[in-house]
């Protein structure tokens, strides 16, 4: 048995040390999947048993960072959308800014200073200091920059030397400790030029860069923290006497009932017991306009009751609700990987061990050959500022190589796609689309076929009888049909029923009851054996029905679904049900067409019938008369053609289509069964979120291909310019911080997508 578990973690500066983390999960016998976020700042595990996960803090620890398990097999963030005390807490994102920003003062309260001072030295206007004395104050105030606030750098290259696995704060401690090392040097006599100011303010502009990052990112994740402020608070609960209290959400219980006032949240998912009010269920579904409920219809927590107060019998609570799968499912989606990370993770595992060789390279060339590396730089004197042909050997050698170490920042390369991935998936959410895997995204913008199920996909889901006909009594034929079709729960059987029902007919119970899935049921009521399905199940019980051939056809004409009844073999009556198609299905096909994408219809149903259907849609393809395992070839068919295929289904009928396909998508207003087997869920069950679900996957797709771009471009431009001693350190530092928050940035104007 699988379980699978979120870790939180803490010490990860970079895309570096999440690969580390990610690697030494990995290697832990009771890890079946690992995937760390940097991000988010979280693991996403999946371990082979239900093992006490605790040890992997240890594993974490070995790897020379923290971390504490969140809730077993569920992400904090879909505990709190069922606990009100707990979604007010302080999110681990502000709480990592907020820490962040604290150092980040403390740092350039020293920093800042002898920054101004360097200036002034830098651009001749000499001081009125003392050199040694300037000196002294200099490495006297790095001092605490570097190894007090900067401690945990200075840890964590520490551990990278003693596992010899290096991060990007490896890059900074080395930095950081050479430039600091030279004021050392200078003050025991040796002449060398002075650059533990520098290593101060490397250090203090990486942590203007690590809280620049965190409010990012915070920013990012904010689509989870929206969804859990949609919560309510507190319930009014009505006791047995018909008394109110004032509760706490999370004190509710399965089974209690609580009374809704108007322009109230509905606390948790229940059904109504009492009263009729339109609820805005704009939240779950994305639409705007309130839906009617009366008693015996299910309601969704954090929606808003309008107008009349209602009783809700509470159903569901904490992680159970609809809430809490919500924020449980984009958490997941955002955690996982995509096939394109891969390559930047690869990237980024040897990027560091690169850097570190390419500078100690370049310490190498400036040492040995300075006359060659000086000749250069005199192109470049009075232009650049910084640039001092004139700086001794040892000095020229650790200015281009600290310049080196700082520069090439793996940062970018490992938020391009995560950040993108938060901030798609978020939107997604908001806007009722859920995708469970990241693999969707990639894959859903090269969906070149949609195919639709039809009953409760392209239709309402909730057909009725519009037309029968029979040769017996129409009471008694009724009765009949409906008392067999009780014992079917697809939608047509429904249909039969609820029409008998609203007659006021008093159903019999059948006997020895036989099912043939998808076309047919027949039962044993008294000396009849009644038999009623479609006409591919008569043709296969041989009972002829052709009395009623103007009937059926007149029916199919109309787009109407037809059943058949016999009565010991013989045709009894036809029945003609009327589905309507969705209000949006047409408009959703046709922005299909217009995005250069082929739609198909599957259907259990006649050909005349599904063949009215979609040409009302305007569905180009139709399947017909088909069972699951049907449904499964067409798909096969079209992906054997090189067609990249997305299944949209609502029944338990659709989930083999739906796992085939390359994206399945499931209606959210269907069966549990395809909600789980697809990869994308609208949450409304309007077709038109298809149509946004694929413009989403190809905007942030898009952004992903952006950020990968930038963040290739901007070490093949900078990384040059410092090994050829043109970079200053610290302007190498401020652009390896721009660098990966211009990465973030774009990440977040996916927010203004429309979709």
């Amino acid at each position: 048995m699988e379980d699978k578990v979120v870790l939180s973690l803490r010490g990860m500066s970079c895309a570096s040390c999440a690969a580390r983390i990610e690697k030494a999960l990995k290697s832990d016998e009771a890890v079946k999947e690992a995937n760390v976020n940097f991000a988010s700042k979280k693991a996403y595990l999946i371990l082979y048993d239900t093992k006490d996960p605790e040890h992997l803090i240890g594993v974490v620890r070995d790897a020379g960072y923290d971390a504490s398990v969140l809730t077993g097999s569920m992400t904090s963030s879909a505990a709190k959308a069922g606990n009100a005390k707990n979604a007010e807490a302080e999110d681990p994102a502000l709480a990592r800014s907020k820490k962040e920003k604290k150092k980040l003062i403390a740092a350039w309260a020293i920093t800042l200073p002898l920054t101004i001072k360097m200036l002034f030295e830098m651009f001749g206007a000499g001081t009125v200091i003392p050199g040694e004395v300037s000196l002294s104050i200099d490495l006297i105030l790095a001092f605490p920059v570097i190894f007090v606030i900067g401690f945990p750098v200075m840890r964590s290259t520490l551990v990278s030397f003693g596992k010899l696995s290096f991060t990007m704060d490896s890059l900074i401690g080395i930095g950081t400790v050479a430039a600091f090392s030279t004021g050392v040097l200078r003050l025991s006599g040796i002449p060398i030029e002075n650059f533990s100011v520098v290593g101060a303010m490397i250090m203090s502009i990486n942590l203007i860069g690590n809280y620049l990052k965190e409010l990012a990112t915070g920013r990012a994740s904010r689509a989870i923290k929206q969804l859990l402020e949609l919560g309510a608070k507190h319930a009014h609960l009505v006791s047995g006497d018909g008394t109110l209290a004032d509760v706490p959400v999370d004190s509710l219980r399965p089974g209690d009932t609580v009374l809704v006032k108007p322009g109230e949240k509905i606390p948790v998912d229940g059904r109504i017991i009492e009263g009729e009010s339109s609820i805005d269920e704009s939240i779950a579904t994305g639409e705007s306009i309130p839906v009617d409920r009366k008693p015996g219809d299910p309601v969704i927590g954090a929606t808003v009751n309008h107008e009349g107060a209602i009783k809700v019998l509470i159903e569901k609570t904490g992680n159970d609700t609809f809430l809490a799968r919500i924020i449980r499912m984009v958490e997941e989606a955002q955690g996982s990987k995509i096939p394109i990370q891969t390559f930047a993770d690869r990237v980024t595992a040897i990027f560091v061990p690169v850097v570190l060789t390419l500078s100690i390279l370049t310490f190498g060339f400036w040492f040995f050959f300075p006359e060659q590396g000086t000749a250069f730089l005199r192109f470049f004197t009075g232009i650049i500022p910084w640039i001092d042909p004139a700086r001794s050997v040892v000095s020229m050698a650790l200015f281009a190589s600290i310049a080196t170490l700082v520069i090439a920042c793996p940062c970018a390369l490992g938020l391009a796609t995560p950040t993108a991935l938060m901030v798609g998936m978020g939107q997604g959410a908001v806007n009722g689309i859920l995708v469970r895997n990241g693999r969707a995204i990639q894959t859903a913008r090269t969906v070149d076929t949609v195919v639709f199920d039809k009953t409760g996909t392209i239709t309402e889901g909730k057909p009725d009888v519009a037309a029968m006909t029979s040769n017996i009594d129409e009471h008694q034929f009724l009765r009949y049909a409906a008392s067999v079709e009780n014992k079917s729960e697809h939608p047509l059987a429904r249909a039969v029923v609820r029409e008998a029902e609203s007659r006021g007919i008093a159903l019999l119970d059948p006997e020895s009851v036989t099912a043939k899935a998808g076309r047919g049921v027949s039962a044993v009521m008294g000396s009849s054996r009644i038999a009623i399905g479609s006409m591919a199940f008569f043709d296969e019980s041989g009972i002829d029905y052709s009395e009623f051939k103007t009937d059926i056809d007149n029916y199919q004409q109309k787009g109407y679904s037809v059943i058949l009844t016999a009565e010991n073999g013989a045709i009894i009556g036809a029945i003609g049900i009327a589905d309507r198609i969705k209000t949006d299905s047409r408009e959703a096909v046709s922005s299909l067409h217009s995005m250069g994408i082929d739609t198909v219809m599957l259907t259990g149903d006649n050909p005349a019938t599904a063949r009215a259907i979609a040409e009302t849609a305007g569905i180009e393809k139709v399947y017909a008369g088909l069972l699951p395992d049907g449904k499964i070839e067409v798909v096969r068919r079209l992906q054997d053609k090189g067609k990249t295929v997305a299944m949209v289904g609502d029944g338990i009928n659709d989930a083999p289509a739906l796992k085939q396909a390359d994206i399945g998508i499931a209606i959210g207003t269907g069966t549990d069964i395809a909600i789980e087997s697809a990869d994308i869920t609208l949450v409304s069950g309007s077709l038109t979120g298809v149509v946004s679900a694929i413009a989403l996957s190809r905007a942030t797709f898009r952004k992903i291909r952006q950020n990968l771009f930038w963040a290739f471009f901007y070490n093949i431009i900078a990384i040059p310019l410092a090994v050829t001693g043109l970079l200053h350190p610290v302007i190498a530092e401020i652009a390896m911080a721009a660098s990966s928050l211009n990465v973030v940035a774009n990440s977040l104007r996916l927010k203004k997508v429309r979709i």
